[in-house]
């Protein structure tokens, strides 16, 4: 799957890895040593993440429910979330996270509101 910011044409991520269990979710990103640019990890139905024993910083693009053409409106933009941190807020309206390698937002100006296609 890619992960593409329609609004400013801009690729997020090349490689996104869908974490659709409750076990995946759980894990998430823990254990892995880095992300690498052009990855990602895909959170769907989610509203919340968690950065306990994370060894790397991350950025975190919250996603709305899919329009009816697919694409997904930006609710929420978390950049450099250091690793250990604990819990990060729930987003309210939030219906998936787009994990990507810190820095991504910055260099694709990602912001709220922002139109995404995870195809």
């Amino acid at each position: 799957m890619t992960a593409f910011n329609v609004t400013r044409s801009a690729s997020l991520a090349a490689n996104v890895e869908s974490a659709s269990g409750l076990l995946a979710k759980l894990m998430g990103l823990m254990g892995r040593e880095a992300l690498p640019r052009g990855e990602a990890l895909w959170l769907p139905e989610s509203n919340g993440i968690h950065m306990m024993f994370m060894r790397f910083p991350i950025d975190a693009v919250f996603l709305s429910r899919p329009e009816s053409d697919g694409s997904r409106r930006v609710i929420a933009v978390r950049e450099r979330l250091p690793a250990w941190r604990g819990l990060v807020p729930l987003v309210r309206g939030a219906h998936g996270v787009l994990e990507l390698p810190a820095g991504v937002i910055a260099d694709t100006n990602t912001a709220v509101g922002d139109v995404i296609r995870l195809d």
